[in-house]
């Protein structure tokens, strides 16, 4: 496969931008696999601490990857939870809108289809993924590991949920005392999705974000979400991160090929 690290300017932001891609290499296909007119493409996004370097480095997606036909997107948000945040950054627009058409100049063989175009994240990651997912009309799977999923819920204060001071949460997204964290809640954007996009979820049982899953996950499936939602032993690593990607990529539609099946 390729790995693409590209930096482009961002003009949402005012900046320029890193962006990490894998791209399948035709040679580690099969003649069967290999289809350059619309590759599946899959948008992996970040947690706090981390940016567009952090799943190249810390798993095993490139080994993972090696005999799939599959566009892997690792962008950055730095600590802007993948939100236009009060304090004047952008950040959704530049992943949910701008980035894709950036990369379409890249790679004019990345799909255009919603059926063929999945996001996935974790902890900051996670929430980011449902909340494009649930805001756009691009993506038909979206998955979230250990993710903060109850962020804004129930006027759930986000320093509760997550940690960090009062005034790092209202950079993001504004004044807490009017509850203007419910707007960017999950539940609020589900209210209004389509409810086409199929979801993903895991966390571990020894996870601090555990019970915020369990609260959030029933939360979204009751307002109508179709939604897999899987546990097991883990904390709040990229060790249980790690091993739960192959399960991710299991449970998309693009023929994961392991590499055990070769021989």
């Amino acid at each position: 496969m390729a790995f693409f690290k590209i930096e482009y300017n961002s003009k949402v932001l005012g900046m320029e931008r890193q962006v990490n891609v894998i791209y399948p290499d035709a040679s580690e296909l099969t003649a069967a696999e290999v289809d350059d007119n619309d590759i599946p493409v899959l948008y992996l996004l970040h947690g706090m601490g981390g940016n567009e370097n952090s799943w190249q480095k810390r798993t095993n997606i490139e080994r993972l990857l090696r005999h799939t036909n599959l566009i892997v997107v690792m962008p950055s948000t730095d600590l802007g939870w993948y939100t236009n945040t009060a304090s004047g950054l952008p950040y959704y627009d530049a992943i949910a809108i701008e980035l894709p058409r950036v990369l379409k100049r890249f790679f004019p063989n990345m799909t255009n289809k919603r059926e063929k175009t999945f996001i996935a994240g974790l902890s900051m990651g996670g929430y980011g993924a449902y909340k494009i997912a649930l805001s756009t009309d691009q993506f038909s799977y979206a998955a979230s590991f250990s993710g903060a999923l109850a962020m804004g819920m129930d006027g759930q204060d986000p320093a509760a949920v997550v940690g960090e001071s009062v005034a790092y949460w209202q950079g993001v997204f504004g004044d807490l005392s009017k509850n203007v964290a419910r707007q960017h809640a999950l539940s609020t954007l589900a209210e209004s999705s389509d409810k086409k996009t199929k979801f993903y979820a895991w966390c571990g049982y020894e996870d601090f974000l555990y019970q915020a899953n369990e609260f959030a996950i029933k939360e979204l499936k009751a307002l109508g979400l179709d939604i897999t939602y899987c546990n097991d032993r883990g904390k709040h690593e990229w060790y249980y991160w790690n091993q739960q990607l192959e399960s991710l990529l299991e449970w998309l539609p693009i023929n994961y090929v392991k590499e055990e099946r070769l021989s």
